[in-house]
């Protein structure tokens, strides 16, 4: 008989804990999960849903314009912020819902505390006397946003406050250049604020392959969002009617309402890990191997808390793979990140997987890059100045294809089977080979030239 309460206790009820603990109770463990706020994590609550729910709702007004184009006397009357609020959050009770449902379903005790580790296989439940011991441990505490120390730093919200603001502000300021950033910048301008963005760098999305970044600023720009690049935010004063945002180079700014989209930090704070003697970074976040094991044998880690790949479906395939691995006794292939495929979702949105141009050319001296930039007919003809951008990276001596950037209307839909034909080793040749479906944007990519 097992001297422990569960086979495994699982820190963390968003999406890479949540499939982590189902996936296990499946393959017949006893398993119980810990969250202390809500169920689905910040993807639900707080990131991927009610973001793309926003970002829907924002090209409302541009899908009008170009009805136009197309004969229809299109009008969107006055955005009703309050509505647009209450209907996401109707929405995400719902999931929430189904995410503990779920659990419930396969056997999973599910408790609402917040957890502290007390050794290597014992978790304290803060707020009551219950200690829950388990065989094994698993982190999914996930990530919170990251702030700035400034004078005034207490007037800015984050992403996770702009989801509930009480009205829709009339003047945003964005600071960041990362995809949180710029995501927010399109929703607010697409709602009709007025947008500026203060980026540090010298240019947006520092992570992503250059001229991917260099089109997405001029569609911006185009749009109306004033960009800021080589500053950084100084201080915060409240105005007479809102605030007065300084920055780095002395220029002043009267805006209603400042966004901090600076990067995240791993959610490791009270978790007793420097207790249990969990390592970590510099910056808080767990150390882990490939299979995400920590350096105490019954503890591992996925998603987020592990600042590697930090999206939601890597934390779910992650938390899949853990369960499989221990409980399953599968053999799961350890997961490839440079093959995850990644959409931003301004507008016009943000497709890509595999390497940048940079990273490829460090690696194969013999590169291909192929490029084009041209307008959709479907927007042409409805009048939006909105182009479509392709890159495709070769490894010429291979012929393998490393990396496929896209920018455009429904990119982020392509990404997802393009990145099975990368997984699969596909050659340039297996994708000029391919027929065009036309009149498609997708086309392009397989009749693309030098």
């Amino acid at each position: 008989m097992s001297p422990f309460d569960f086979d495994l206790v699982v820190i963390g009820g968003g999406s890479g804990g949540v499939r982590a603990a189902r996936v296990a109770a499946q393959h017949g463990a006893r398993v119980a999960i810990v969250e202390s706020a809500n169920y689905g994590g910040t993807c639900v609550h707080r990131g991927c849903v009610p973001k793309k729910l926003l970002v829907q709702a924002s090209r409302f007004p541009r899908s009008a314009a170009s009805a136009r184009g197309y004969g229809w006397a299109a009008e969107v009357a006055d955005l009703d912020w309050r509505r647009l609020i209450a209907h996401k959050d109707t929405e995400i009770d719902r999931l929430e819902d189904v995410y503990e449902r779920n659990l419930q379903g396969v056997g999973v005790q599910t408790f609402h505390a917040h957890a502290r580790l007390v050794d290597a296989h014992t978790v304290q439940l803060d707020g009551d006397e219950r200690r829950l011991t388990a065989a094994r441990v698993l982190i999914a505490t996930g990530g919170r946003p990251a702030t700035l120390d400034i004078p005034g730093k207490e007037f800015a919200i984050t992403s996770d406050e702009a989801f509930h603001l009480d009205a829709l502000p009339r003047r945003v300021l964005v600071v960041g250049g990362g995809y949180i950033a710029v995501e927010f910048a399109g929703i607010f301008r697409g709602l009709g604020s007025e947008v500026d963005q203060v980026v540090r760098g010298p240019r947006l999305l520092g992570d992503f392959d250059e001229d991917i970044a260099t089109v997405l600023a001029r569609h911006m720009t185009q749009q109306g969002i004033r960009l800021h690049l080589g500053q950084e935010l100084a201080r915060i004063d409240k105005g007479a009617t809102g605030l007065v945002v300084t920055t780095s180079t002395g220029s002043r700014l009267d805006v209603d309402a400042v966004l901090l989209a600076v990067g995240r930090r791993a959610n490791t704070d009270e978790l007793g890990l420097q207790a249990v003697g969990v390592a970590m970074d510099d910056r808080g976040a767990i150390v882990v191997d490939a299979l995400g094991q920590t350096n105490i044998p019954s503890i591992h880690a996925i998603g987020d808390v592990t600042d590697r790949l930090n999206l939601t479906p890597v934390a779910i395939r992650e938390g899949q793979a853990y369960a499989d691995r221990v409980f399953g006794g599968l053999d799961v292939p350890v997961l490839d990140h440079e093959t995850v495929p990644t959409a931003v979702f301004t507008s016009p949105e943000i497709g890509v997987v595999g390497l940048t141009e940079q990273a490829a050319r460090a690696r194969y001296p013999d590169l291909r890059v192929l490029t084009t930039t041209f307008r959709a007919m479907t927007l042409a003809f409805g009048g939006s100045p909105d182009q479509v951008f392709v890159k495709v990276l070769v490894d010429r001596p291979t012929d393998r294809v490393l990396g496929v950037h896209l920018l455009g209307e429904g990119v982020a839909e392509m990404i997802q089977f393009i990145a099975v034909a990368l997984i699969a080793g596909a050659t340039w040749q297996h994708f000029r080979a391919t027929v065009a479906l036309h009149p498609t944007i997708a086309e392009e990519i397989v009749t693309l030239k030098d």
